[in-house]
Protein backbone atom coordinates (compact mmCIF):
# COMPACT_ATOMS: atom_id res chain seq x y z
CA UNK A 1 0.00 0.00 0.00
CA UNK A 2 1.43 3.42 -1.45
CA UNK A 3 0.50 6.88 -0.24
CA UNK A 4 -1.02 8.93 -3.47
CA UNK A 5 1.83 11.48 -5.24
CA UNK A 6 1.00 14.58 -3.46
CA UNK A 7 0.32 17.20 -5.46
CA UNK A 8 -0.34 21.37 -4.18
CA UNK A 9 -2.27 23.93 -5.31
CA UNK A 10 -0.40 26.42 -3.15
CA UNK A 11 -0.84 29.75 -5.52
CA UNK A 12 -4.86 28.92 -5.10
CA UNK A 13 -4.96 32.07 -2.83
CA UNK A 14 -2.77 34.42 -1.26
CA UNK A 15 -4.16 37.07 1.47
CA UNK A 16 -2.92 40.39 0.98
CA UNK A 17 -1.72 41.74 4.36
CA UNK A 18 0.86 43.90 6.12
CA UNK A 19 2.39 40.52 7.88
CA UNK A 20 1.92 37.07 6.81
CA UNK A 21 0.22 34.45 9.05
CA UNK A 22 1.66 30.94 9.07
CA UNK A 23 -1.14 29.94 11.36
CA UNK A 24 -1.69 28.20 15.17
CA UNK A 25 -3.67 25.22 15.82
CA UNK A 26 -6.20 24.91 17.92
CA UNK A 27 -7.44 21.73 19.68
CA UNK A 28 -11.29 20.74 18.42
CA UNK A 29 -12.40 19.67 21.73
CA UNK A 30 -15.89 21.20 22.78
CA UNK A 31 -16.74 20.97 26.64
CA UNK A 32 -20.65 21.44 26.80
CA UNK A 33 -21.29 20.12 30.61
CA UNK A 34 -19.84 19.32 34.25
CA UNK A 35 -21.49 15.63 35.04
CA UNK A 36 -20.81 14.01 38.04
CA UNK A 37 -20.76 10.56 38.59
CA UNK A 38 -23.37 8.27 40.35
CA UNK A 39 -22.35 5.01 40.99
CA UNK A 40 -18.72 3.32 39.65
CA UNK A 41 -18.38 -0.15 39.94
CA UNK A 42 -17.38 -2.63 36.74
CA UNK A 43 -20.29 -3.17 35.50
CA UNK A 44 -21.53 -1.14 31.99
CA UNK A 45 -24.33 0.32 34.23
CA UNK A 46 -25.86 4.03 34.16
CA UNK A 47 -23.30 5.94 36.33
CA UNK A 48 -24.32 9.42 35.24
CA UNK A 49 -27.70 11.07 34.63
CA UNK A 50 -26.73 11.96 30.99
CA UNK A 51 -26.64 8.50 30.16
CA UNK A 52 -30.57 8.15 30.32
CA UNK A 53 -31.85 11.15 29.16
CA UNK A 54 -34.47 11.82 26.52
CA UNK A 55 -33.21 12.87 23.04
CA UNK A 56 -35.37 16.42 23.60
CA UNK A 57 -32.29 18.55 24.47
CA UNK A 58 -35.52 20.89 26.60
CA UNK A 59 -34.32 17.73 29.09
CA UNK A 60 -30.63 18.50 29.34
CA UNK A 61 -27.85 17.20 26.78
CA UNK A 62 -27.61 12.97 26.64
CA UNK A 63 -24.12 11.52 26.52
CA UNK A 64 -22.62 8.55 25.97
CA UNK A 65 -20.27 5.93 28.04
CA UNK A 66 -17.45 3.81 25.87
CA UNK A 67 -20.11 0.62 25.82
CA UNK A 68 -22.57 2.67 23.81
CA UNK A 69 -19.73 4.01 21.74
CA UNK A 70 -18.27 0.99 21.19
CA UNK A 71 -22.02 -1.31 20.67
CA UNK A 72 -23.18 1.87 17.83
CA UNK A 73 -19.87 0.95 15.92
CA UNK A 74 -19.23 -2.31 16.60
CA UNK A 75 -15.94 -2.03 18.09
CA UNK A 76 -17.15 -4.15 21.27
CA UNK A 77 -17.90 -7.33 18.37
CA UNK A 78 -13.65 -6.64 17.00
CA UNK A 79 -12.50 -6.31 20.54
CA UNK A 80 -14.74 -9.84 21.62
CA UNK A 81 -12.88 -11.28 18.08
CA UNK A 82 -9.44 -10.20 19.55
CA UNK A 83 -8.96 -6.79 17.73
CA UNK A 84 -8.43 -5.46 21.22
CA UNK A 85 -5.23 -3.60 20.57
CA UNK A 86 -2.59 -5.94 21.51
CA UNK A 87 0.98 -5.10 20.63
CA UNK A 88 -0.08 -2.32 19.06
CA UNK A 89 0.99 1.74 20.07
CA UNK A 90 -1.27 4.61 19.52
CA UNK A 91 0.09 7.95 19.06
CA UNK A 92 -1.75 11.55 20.40
CA UNK A 93 -0.07 14.34 19.54
CA UNK A 94 -0.84 17.29 20.99
CA UNK A 95 0.49 20.63 22.69
CA UNK A 96 1.71 21.49 25.66
CA UNK A 97 1.00 18.31 27.89
CA UNK A 98 -1.01 18.17 30.91
CA UNK A 99 0.00 17.34 34.84
CA UNK A 100 -3.36 15.07 35.44
CA UNK A 101 -3.65 13.06 32.87
CA UNK A 102 -2.42 9.66 34.47
CA UNK A 103 -4.59 10.92 37.32
CA UNK A 104 -7.29 11.47 34.72
CA UNK A 105 -6.86 8.28 32.50
CA UNK A 106 -7.13 5.88 36.03
CA UNK A 107 -10.38 8.04 36.94
CA UNK A 108 -11.71 7.24 33.64
CA UNK A 109 -10.76 3.38 33.85
CA UNK A 110 -12.06 2.98 37.51
CA UNK A 111 -15.50 4.67 36.88
CA UNK A 112 -16.05 2.42 33.42
CA UNK A 113 -14.38 -0.80 34.46
CA UNK A 114 -11.78 -0.55 32.14
CA UNK A 115 -8.15 -2.13 32.55
CA UNK A 116 -5.27 -0.28 32.59
CA UNK A 117 -3.39 0.24 28.82
CA UNK A 118 -0.67 -1.81 28.54
CA UNK A 119 1.55 0.63 29.03
CA UNK A 120 1.09 4.65 28.76
CA UNK A 121 3.90 7.54 28.23
CA UNK A 122 3.82 11.09 27.75
CA UNK A 123 6.54 12.48 26.53
CA UNK A 124 7.26 16.26 26.22
CA UNK A 125 9.40 17.87 23.44
CA UNK A 126 12.30 19.73 24.25
CA UNK A 127 11.59 23.84 25.18
CA UNK A 128 7.83 22.54 26.67
CA UNK A 129 7.21 25.37 29.22
CA UNK A 130 5.49 24.55 32.59
CA UNK A 131 2.12 23.87 32.88
CA UNK A 132 0.58 27.52 34.11
CA UNK A 133 -3.41 26.81 35.17
CA UNK A 134 -4.01 30.20 34.86
CA UNK A 135 -2.90 30.09 30.68
CA UNK A 136 -6.30 29.22 28.65
CA UNK A 137 -4.44 28.29 26.11
CA UNK A 138 -2.86 25.32 28.00
CA UNK A 139 -5.77 24.69 30.08
CA UNK A 140 -7.62 23.75 26.49
CA UNK A 141 -5.15 21.41 25.64
CA UNK A 142 -5.60 19.50 28.60
CA UNK A 143 -9.35 19.24 27.59
CA UNK A 144 -7.96 17.93 24.34
CA UNK A 145 -5.31 15.58 25.69
CA UNK A 146 -7.49 14.03 28.44
CA UNK A 147 -10.46 13.70 25.21
CA UNK A 148 -7.90 12.03 23.15
CA UNK A 149 -5.84 9.67 25.40
CA UNK A 150 -9.38 8.39 27.51
CA UNK A 151 -11.08 7.55 24.57
CA UNK A 152 -8.66 6.18 22.12
CA UNK A 153 -7.80 3.61 25.09
CA UNK A 154 -11.48 3.02 25.68
CA UNK A 155 -11.14 1.66 21.86
CA UNK A 156 -8.47 0.12 21.69
CA UNK A 157 -7.79 -1.25 25.55
CA UNK A 158 -4.96 -3.53 25.55
CA UNK A 159 -2.99 -0.94 23.53
CA UNK A 160 0.02 0.78 24.56
CA UNK A 161 -0.50 4.97 23.96
CA UNK A 162 2.25 7.20 23.89
CA UNK A 163 1.46 11.16 24.25
CA UNK A 164 3.63 13.23 22.18
CA UNK A 165 3.54 16.67 23.59
CA UNK A 166 4.41 19.47 21.51
CA UNK A 167 6.30 22.58 22.90
CA UNK A 168 3.20 24.89 21.30
CA UNK A 169 0.46 25.17 19.12
CA UNK A 170 2.00 26.87 16.79
CA UNK A 171 2.39 24.89 13.33
CA UNK A 172 6.11 24.18 13.38
CA UNK A 173 6.21 22.85 16.91
CA UNK A 174 3.55 20.29 16.53
CA UNK A 175 5.33 19.20 13.41
CA UNK A 176 8.31 18.60 15.08
CA UNK A 177 6.66 16.40 16.81
CA UNK A 178 5.03 14.29 14.63
CA UNK A 179 8.20 13.74 12.94
CA UNK A 180 9.73 12.55 16.31
CA UNK A 181 7.11 10.03 16.52
CA UNK A 182 7.54 8.93 13.17
CA UNK A 183 11.51 8.93 13.41
CA UNK A 184 11.12 7.16 16.72
CA UNK A 185 8.43 4.47 15.20
CA UNK A 186 6.52 5.42 18.18
CA UNK A 187 3.41 3.62 16.75
CA UNK A 188 1.26 2.61 14.14
CA UNK A 189 -1.54 5.33 14.18
CA UNK A 190 -1.26 9.10 14.93
CA UNK A 191 -3.86 10.69 16.16
CA UNK A 192 -4.11 14.95 15.64
CA UNK A 193 -7.11 16.51 17.12
CA UNK A 194 -6.74 20.05 16.23
CA UNK A 195 -6.98 21.98 12.63
CA UNK A 196 -6.62 25.90 11.67
CA UNK A 197 -8.67 27.31 8.69
CA UNK A 198 -6.53 26.76 5.49
CA UNK A 199 -6.84 30.20 4.26
CA UNK A 200 -4.61 31.03 7.44
CA UNK A 201 -1.93 29.16 5.81
CA UNK A 202 -2.61 30.19 2.23
CA UNK A 203 0.59 32.86 1.89
CA UNK A 204 3.80 32.93 1.67
CA UNK A 205 4.83 31.86 5.24
CA UNK A 206 2.14 29.22 5.07
CA UNK A 207 3.36 27.72 1.98
CA UNK A 208 6.30 26.36 3.50
CA UNK A 209 4.34 24.84 6.42
CA UNK A 210 2.17 23.51 4.34
CA UNK A 211 4.88 21.69 2.76
CA UNK A 212 6.97 20.35 6.12
CA UNK A 213 3.81 18.55 6.95
CA UNK A 214 3.02 17.11 3.64
CA UNK A 215 7.02 15.83 4.06
CA UNK A 216 6.10 14.57 7.53
CA UNK A 217 2.92 12.91 6.47
CA UNK A 218 4.28 11.34 3.25
CA UNK A 219 7.28 10.00 5.59
CA UNK A 220 4.08 8.83 7.91
CA UNK A 221 2.85 6.97 5.04
CA UNK A 222 6.14 5.09 3.54
CA UNK A 223 6.34 3.49 7.43
CA UNK A 224 2.97 1.78 7.27
CA UNK A 225 1.71 4.71 10.15
CA UNK A 226 -1.80 5.61 9.45
CA UNK A 227 -2.12 9.49 10.26
CA UNK A 228 -5.67 10.49 11.67
CA UNK A 229 -6.80 14.31 11.28
CA UNK A 230 -10.21 15.55 12.96
CA UNK A 231 -12.14 17.64 10.14
CA UNK A 232 -13.06 21.05 12.49
CA UNK A 233 -15.83 22.05 14.45
CA UNK A 234 -17.45 24.93 12.66
CA UNK A 235 -18.63 23.53 9.61
CA UNK A 236 -17.30 25.27 6.80
CA UNK A 237 -16.90 28.86 8.06
CA UNK A 238 -13.87 30.27 8.00
CA UNK A 239 -13.76 32.24 11.66
CA UNK A 240 -11.76 30.54 14.07
CA UNK A 241 -10.58 31.94 17.21
CA UNK A 242 -7.67 34.56 15.39
CA UNK A 243 -11.04 35.97 14.87
CA UNK A 244 -10.57 37.54 11.47
CA UNK A 245 -13.63 35.91 10.61
CA UNK A 246 -13.37 35.63 6.77
CA UNK A 247 -17.03 33.52 6.75
CA UNK A 248 -16.45 32.13 3.16
CA UNK A 249 -16.45 28.10 3.40
CA UNK A 250 -12.94 26.73 3.60
CA UNK A 251 -11.63 23.02 4.39
CA UNK A 252 -9.30 23.31 8.13
CA UNK A 253 -5.79 21.68 8.19
CA UNK A 254 -4.35 18.94 8.40
CA UNK A 255 -7.57 17.37 7.60
CA UNK A 256 -7.42 18.90 4.02
CA UNK A 257 -3.59 17.02 3.89
CA UNK A 258 -4.31 14.14 1.11
CA UNK A 259 -1.95 11.91 3.11
CA UNK A 260 -4.60 12.52 6.12
CA UNK A 261 -7.47 10.39 6.69
CA UNK A 262 -10.17 13.34 7.37
CA UNK A 263 -12.56 12.41 10.33
CA UNK A 264 -16.01 14.70 10.47
CA UNK A 265 -18.69 14.50 12.62
CA UNK A 266 -22.67 13.41 13.49
CA UNK A 267 -25.35 13.53 15.64
CA UNK A 268 -25.36 9.74 16.62
CA UNK A 269 -28.73 8.65 18.31
CA UNK A 270 -28.17 5.40 20.44
CA UNK A 271 -30.71 4.10 22.84
CA UNK A 272 -34.26 2.55 23.48
CA UNK A 273 -36.91 4.80 21.97
CA UNK A 274 -36.60 8.55 22.53
CA UNK A 275 -34.21 8.48 24.99
CA UNK A 276 -30.30 7.77 25.72
CA UNK A 277 -29.66 3.85 27.37
CA UNK A 278 -26.25 1.94 27.28
CA UNK A 279 -28.06 -1.21 26.80
CA UNK A 280 -30.04 0.15 23.78
CA UNK A 281 -28.66 0.27 20.49
CA UNK A 282 -28.03 2.28 17.37
CA UNK A 283 -30.73 4.78 16.00
CA UNK A 284 -29.60 6.63 13.32
CA UNK A 285 -27.36 9.78 12.74
CA UNK A 286 -27.56 13.25 11.08
CA UNK A 287 -24.55 15.03 10.04
CA UNK A 288 -23.21 16.57 13.26
CA UNK A 289 -24.76 20.39 13.57
CA UNK A 290 -26.02 21.09 17.19
CA UNK A 291 -26.14 24.37 19.34
CA UNK A 292 -22.12 22.99 20.50
CA UNK A 293 -20.58 23.09 16.49
CA UNK A 294 -20.96 21.53 13.39
CA UNK A 295 -18.53 19.19 11.88
CA UNK A 296 -15.79 20.46 9.42
CA UNK A 297 -16.03 19.35 5.33
CA UNK A 298 -15.54 20.76 2.51
CA UNK A 299 -12.95 21.53 -0.60
CA UNK A 300 -9.44 21.69 0.13
CA UNK A 301 -7.41 25.12 -1.60
CA UNK A 302 -4.11 24.25 -0.84
CA UNK A 303 -4.27 20.27 -2.46
CA UNK A 304 -5.21 18.88 -5.75
CA UNK A 305 -7.04 16.23 -5.89
CA UNK A 306 -5.49 12.99 -5.31
CA UNK A 307 -5.71 10.19 -7.12
CA UNK A 308 -7.67 7.83 -4.34
CA UNK A 309 -10.72 10.27 -5.31
CA UNK A 310 -10.22 11.23 -8.51
CA UNK A 311 -10.26 7.69 -9.49
CA UNK A 312 -13.30 6.07 -6.95
CA UNK A 313 -15.76 8.70 -6.96
CA UNK A 314 -18.64 9.56 -8.93
CA UNK A 315 -18.56 11.90 -11.91
CA UNK A 316 -21.21 14.20 -10.19
CA UNK A 317 -19.15 14.69 -7.22
CA UNK A 318 -15.84 15.51 -8.89
CA UNK A 319 -17.46 17.84 -10.94
CA UNK A 320 -18.23 19.67 -7.64
CA UNK A 321 -14.52 19.28 -6.47
CA UNK A 322 -12.76 21.31 -9.39
CA UNK A 323 -9.78 19.48 -8.77
CA UNK A 324 -9.42 19.55 -5.42
CA UNK A 325 -9.30 17.75 -2.53
CA UNK A 326 -12.96 16.95 -0.70
CA UNK A 327 -12.87 16.00 3.03
CA UNK A 328 -13.92 14.61 5.36
CA UNK A 329 -12.68 10.94 4.23
CA UNK A 330 -15.08 9.23 6.98
CA UNK A 331 -16.88 10.29 9.96
CA UNK A 332 -18.41 9.45 13.45
CA UNK A 333 -20.21 10.74 16.65
CA UNK A 334 -18.99 14.15 17.44
CA UNK A 335 -22.00 15.63 18.63
CA UNK A 336 -22.29 17.70 21.71
CA UNK A 337 -26.04 16.74 22.04
CA UNK A 338 -24.74 13.18 22.31
CA UNK A 339 -21.19 13.60 23.77
CA UNK A 340 -18.65 11.55 25.14
CA UNK A 341 -17.72 11.56 29.19
CA UNK A 342 -14.42 12.90 29.99
CA UNK A 343 -12.16 13.27 33.19
CA UNK A 344 -10.36 16.32 33.26
CA UNK A 345 -8.33 17.06 36.38
CA UNK A 346 -7.17 20.28 34.92
CA UNK A 347 -10.82 21.58 35.57
CA UNK A 348 -12.00 19.05 38.37
CA UNK A 349 -9.79 16.79 40.16
CA UNK A 350 -12.45 14.97 42.21
CA UNK A 351 -12.19 11.21 40.66
CA UNK A 352 -16.04 11.33 40.40
CA UNK A 353 -16.05 14.85 38.36
CA UNK A 354 -16.42 14.11 34.48
CA UNK A 355 -17.27 16.45 31.43
CA UNK A 356 -19.51 15.67 28.39
CA UNK A 357 -17.62 16.63 25.46
CA UNK A 358 -17.97 16.78 21.67
CA UNK A 359 -16.51 18.29 18.68
CA UNK A 360 -14.43 15.77 16.19
CA UNK A 361 -12.24 15.60 18.14
CA UNK A 362 -13.59 12.81 19.88
CA UNK A 363 -13.59 10.88 16.18
CA UNK A 364 -9.81 11.21 15.37
CA UNK A 365 -8.21 9.35 18.42
CA UNK A 366 -11.20 6.92 18.45
CA UNK A 367 -10.14 6.06 14.94
CA UNK A 368 -6.33 5.90 15.79
CA UNK A 369 -7.89 3.47 18.32
CA UNK A 370 -9.36 1.18 16.62
CA UNK A 371 -7.12 1.21 13.66
CA UNK A 372 -4.77 -0.35 16.58
CA UNK A 373 -7.47 -3.25 17.10
CA UNK A 374 -7.41 -3.31 13.52
CA UNK A 375 -4.00 -3.83 13.47
CA UNK A 376 -3.82 -6.05 15.90
CA UNK A 377 -6.68 -8.35 14.78
CA UNK A 378 -4.32 -8.83 11.29
CA UNK A 379 -0.93 -8.82 13.10
CA UNK A 380 0.06 -6.26 10.30
CA UNK A 381 -0.58 -2.33 10.16
CA UNK A 382 -2.85 -1.24 7.43
CA UNK A 383 -0.47 2.18 7.14
CA UNK A 384 -1.90 4.57 4.93
CA UNK A 385 -5.52 4.20 4.78
CA UNK A 386 -7.50 6.13 2.01
CA UNK A 387 -6.04 4.01 -1.16
CA UNK A 388 -7.97 1.09 0.38
CA UNK A 389 -10.63 3.30 1.68
CA UNK A 390 -12.09 5.06 -1.67
CA UNK A 391 -11.47 1.38 -3.32
CA UNK A 392 -13.43 -0.33 -1.24
CA UNK A 393 -16.45 2.66 -1.16
CA UNK A 394 -16.41 2.39 -5.10
CA UNK A 395 -16.71 -1.37 -4.98
CA UNK A 396 -19.61 -0.88 -2.16
CA UNK A 397 -17.83 -3.16 0.42
CA UNK A 398 -17.33 -0.98 3.01
CA UNK A 399 -20.14 -1.88 5.40
CA UNK A 400 -20.95 2.14 5.85
CA UNK A 401 -23.69 3.20 7.34
CA UNK A 402 -24.50 6.32 4.45
CA UNK A 403 -25.28 9.63 5.93
CA UNK A 404 -28.25 11.31 4.40
CA UNK A 405 -29.67 13.48 6.68
CA UNK A 406 -28.35 17.78 7.74
CA UNK A 407 -25.97 20.01 6.50
CA UNK A 408 -22.90 21.03 7.91
CA UNK A 409 -23.77 24.97 7.41
CA UNK A 410 -22.70 27.40 10.50
CA UNK A 411 -22.75 31.14 11.53
CA UNK A 412 -24.45 31.90 8.67
CA UNK A 413 -22.06 29.78 5.85
CA UNK A 414 -23.84 27.50 3.35
CA UNK A 415 -22.48 24.48 4.19
CA UNK A 416 -22.89 20.93 2.41
CA UNK A 417 -25.70 18.55 2.90
CA UNK A 418 -25.59 14.82 3.08
CA UNK A 419 -26.87 12.63 0.84
CA UNK A 420 -26.18 9.13 -0.79
CA UNK A 421 -23.05 8.18 -0.91
CA UNK A 422 -20.01 10.34 -0.68
CA UNK A 423 -20.39 13.79 0.25
CA UNK A 424 -18.87 16.91 2.10
CA UNK A 425 -20.25 16.79 5.46
CA UNK A 426 -19.59 12.95 5.98
CA UNK A 427 -17.54 11.27 3.52
CA UNK A 428 -18.27 7.68 3.10
CA UNK A 429 -20.49 7.41 6.49
CA UNK A 430 -20.10 5.94 9.27
CA UNK A 431 -18.22 2.85 10.01
CA UNK A 432 -19.57 -1.00 11.22
CA UNK A 433 -15.66 -1.36 12.26
CA UNK A 434 -16.18 -5.33 11.92
CA UNK A 435 -17.15 -5.31 8.35
CA UNK A 436 -14.15 -2.55 7.66
CA UNK A 437 -11.48 -4.65 9.16
CA UNK A 438 -13.11 -8.09 7.07
CA UNK A 439 -13.02 -5.93 4.05
CA UNK A 440 -9.56 -4.66 4.38
CA UNK A 441 -8.79 -7.83 4.95
CA UNK A 442 -10.46 -9.44 1.37
CA UNK A 443 -9.38 -6.62 -0.28
CA UNK A 444 -5.10 -7.32 1.16
CA UNK A 445 -5.60 -11.16 -0.03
Amino acid sequence: MSATPTRFVLAALTLASAASFAGQMHPSAVVAARMDGAKFDATPNLRFSCESRKFDLTQGLFCYNPFSIRSAYGVDKLIANGGDGTGQTIVILDAFGSPTIDADLAAFDAAFGLPAPASFQQIKMPGTPAFDPANGDMVGWTVEIALDVEWAHAMAPNASIVLVAAKSDFDQDLMDGFNFAVDNRLGSAISMSFGEAEIFLANPDGFPIVEGWQAAFKKAADAKITSFASSGDQGVDTQNVEGDGFFTASASWPAASDLVTSVGGTNLFFGIGAAANPAGAYIRESVWNDQGGSGGGGVSILTALPNFQRDNLSASVLSSLHGHRAIPDVAYNAGVAGGVLVHIGTIAPAATAFFLVGGTSAGSPQWAGIMGDINSARHNAQGFLNDDLYKLGRQGRLNFRDITAGDNSFDGVQGFPAVAGFDLSTGWGTPDFVGLAKSLNSHEN
